[in-house]
């Protein structure tokens, strides 16, 4: 299991583009600590260190740990509605039209867009 921390807490950062220095400095852990936790004989780390790791990273904590997606859906859910909470209304309409012109797509006939 603590591979899959590892590789989880590893393709997160190179997703997001972050460096350990910076989440270094977004959860107060050492570079050398999170290094540890990337290394190839790196551990889970405890519970209130994971929180802040995966609160840093807007991810849960149950998806570092276990590696599965569907942990980090309802995260995921809130940061996009929180971004098109954002936008000035007309682009908000514009999203909603959007939305709606995906949900009526045939996938049967993705052939034809």
């Amino acid at each position: 299991m603590d591979y899959v921390f590892r590789n989880t807490l590893r393709a997160e950062l190179d997703y997001q583009d972050i460096k350990v220095k910076e989440l270094s400095v977004r959860t107060g852990i050492s570079s050398r600590t999170l290094e540890g936790y990337l290394s190839s004989r790196g551990s889970i780390p405890p519970a209130d260190v994971a929180f802040k790791i995966a609160q840093a990273l807007n991810v849960s904590v149950e998806y570092l740990v276990t590696g599965n997606p569907n942990y980090s859906n309802e995260h995921s859910k809130s940061i996009i509605e929180e971004n098109i909470s954002n936008l000035p209304i007309e682009k908000k309409k514009l999203v909603r039209d959007f939305i709606k012109l995906l949900d009526g797509l045939d996938i049967s006939k993705k052939n034809n867009l």
